[in-house]
C-alpha cells in the first residue's frame, strides 16, 4: 500500500488536459480537468438565476479551457463574452469537457436540485 504524504497529494498532476481541434476559431485549444474548487463554482453557478441553465457551455468552457501551463485562459468576467461564440465551437469544446470532468446531463441535473 502506498500511503500519500500532503506534499505527494498537492504536487501530484491530476489534471490532465486534451487538446481539441476548433475549426471556427482557426486552430486548437486545450481543455482541462477542472479543480475541485473550479467544479464547486461551475455547480454552484447552475444554481443561481432560479435555476435556469444560462450561458452554461460558456461557463464550462472559461473553466476549462487553458494554456500550456494549465491556468485557466478567460476569468468568470469573460464567460458573457465568451457565450457569444458559435455555439458549434463551444459545443465542439463543451462536449470534451463534459467528459474529461465526468459531467452529463444527469450530473447537472443533481446539482441543479442541490
Amino acid at each position: 500500500m502506498n500511503i500519500l504524504s500532503k506534499d505527494a497529494i498537492l504536487a501530484a498532476e491530476d489534471l490532465p488536459r486534451e487538446t481539441v481541434s476548433v475549426p471556427e476559431w482557426g486552430g486548437q485549444v486545450l481543455v482541462r480537468t477542472m479543480s475541485g474548487t473550479d467544479r464547486d463554482a461551475f455547480e454552484a453557478s447552475l444554481l443561481a438565476k432560479d435555476g435556469r441553465m444560462e450561458n452554461v457551455r460558456a461557463r464550462l468552457v472559461a473553466l476549462t479551457l487553458c494554456d500550456t501551463e494549465g491556468d485557466r485562459l478567460f476569468d468568470d468576467s469573460e464567460i458573457t463574452a465568451l457565450g457569444r461564440k458559435s455555439a458549434r465551437a463551444l459545443d465542439r469544446v463543451f462536449s470534451v469537457a463534459q467528459r474529461l470532468n465526468g459531467i452529463g446531463v444527469d450530473q447537472v441535473d443533481v446539482a441543479k436540485k442541490g
